[in-house]
């Protein structure tokens, strides 16, 4: 599944972005600059990930240390998959590789990346959890996190202020009767919240601990009709139902926040760049823009969120697998982690590290939801469900047209577990 980034965005000072030829050459055999001095790694990033200055003391630093070079070459998202699977599969692949946090489990079940469960125990005690869990496949470490992104509520102030409401929800109930004022006392649509926002679904999944498959024998299959799904789907047809959003589109058809900048809607739920795009359609609305962590039913506790972000992985096929580890190393580092984070506006791979984000108040929004996220199913089969037409988006549809979750269930399962039993 391709995770796209976006180039970093200017809002009031804030950036956000989410969502990486060949190597080869001596052994990489060595533990220190005199063991690696002369060779050159390459390391594969994707276009928008790593800044300019960023990546300058990053190789600064890789030099120092270790004695050798690191040659960055960036990669466009359209096309990505293919290209990442034919590098791997040569006898001379780019060493280290960025790719989408998803994607990690597809290429680590062919063989095309490398074990780094001994890094993980030098340098990655403290990731948090949530964040590392697209890394391991089959128990097996096949990637670091580098850097993720989530949805938040992004709401128009003016509109909340006409309504009377003068803090933001804590808990989900508050919020929707938040949403209540506002359609009460102004002729604002309270929330634009078009029927097939998947993605803000998942997190509504993920917040009630349900899975959309599970697995029957050896093979995987279809878990839809489970109620804590269904539970789910009826939190998001209440979202819903303070929207006049058309139930059987997405949040890009029409694009929400191209929606959202005509000054008639109280909130949307969406990735923070997409305030980039309301302002592009709207300037005038750039000053009455807000950002809160989506809440849940719990006061102080977030609803669940879709982690979209990159991993860093090294290509089992690379002869310098040691000096890859290196860069790893120094390119996950505190410092330099940190740096990333602060710059792209995006949630780094430590809780402890989320102290940069201050002052970006889209990232501040974004992070407190990090340690409780999650993914769709890591694993391989997975990734043809998803293709178009994506049969959970039909289900959505039918819940809010008013078939029942168990029954919408049932009018899809066949399809998901026709894709799931594909041959990937």
């Amino acid at each position: 599944m391709k995770r796209r980034l976006t180039a970093a965005i200017g809002i009031a000072g804030m950036v956000f972005s989410v969502a990486a030829c060949g190597g080869g050459g001596d052994n990489g055999g060595g533990s220190g600059p005199e063991g690696f001095k002369g060779q050159t790694l390459v390391v594969w990033t994707m276009d928008g990930s790593a800044p300019e200055e960023w990546t300058k003391e990053v190789q600064t630093a890789f030099e120092k240390k270790t004695g050798a070079k690191v040659e960055f070459e960036t990669q466009k998202w359209d096309g990505i998959q293919q290209k990442v699977t034919t590098a791997l599969s040569e006898s001379n692949p780019p060493d280290v590789i960025e790719i989408g946090n998803t994607q990690t489990p597809a290429y680590a079940a062919t063989g095309g990346l490398a074990e780094l469960d001994d890094l993980k125990k030098e340098i990655g005690a403290d990731w948090t959890p949530t964040l590392n869990e697209s890394s391991i496949y089959e128990g097996k470490q096949y990637g670091a996190p580098w850097y993720f992104a989530n949805r938040i509520v992004i709401y128009n102030k003016k509109v909340w202020a006409d309504a009377g409401i003068k803090d933001t929800p804590k808990t989900r109930d508050e919020f929707f009767e938040d949403l209540e004022t506002i359609d009460k006392k102004t002729d604002a649509e309270p929330i634009y919240m078009p029927g097939q926002n998947w993605y803000f679904f998942v997190g509504l999944l993920v917040g009630q601990n349900a899975e959309l498959v599970k697995k029957e024998g050896d093979k995987y299959v279809s878990n839809l009709d489970d109620p804590k799904v269904g539970a789910a789907m009826e939190i998001y047809k209440k979202y819903a139902s303070y929207s006049k959003a058309p139930k059987d589109k997405d949040e890009a058809t029409p694009q929400q926040a191209e929606v959202f900048a005509k000054g008639k809607t109280g909130a949307f739920i969406g990735m923070g760049w997409e305030a980039a795009t309301a302002v592009k359609a709207n300037p005038a609305i750039e000053k009455d823009l807000g950002y809160f962590t989506i809440p849940s039913d719990t006061p102080g506790k977030p609803e669940g969120v879709f982690l979209g972000g990159s991993n860093l992985a090294v290509a089992a096929g690379s002869e310098k697998q040691e000096l890859a580890k290196e860069f790893l190393k120094v390119a996950l580092s505190d410092e330099f982690e940190g740096k990333l984070a602060k710059a792209n506006g995006v949630v780094p791979n430590k809780e402890s590290l989320q102290s940069v984000l201050k002052g970006n108040a889209v990232a501040e929004a974004a992070a407190p939801a990090a340690s409780v996220g999650g993914t769709t199913p890591l694993i391989p089969e997975w990734a043809a469900v998803e293709n178009t037409p994506n049969p959970i988006k039909r289900y959505m549809t039918s819940v809010l047209s008013g078939k029942s979750p168990a029954a919408a269930a049932k009018d899809v399962e066949g399809e998901i577990n026709k894709r799931l039993a594909q041959e990937n």
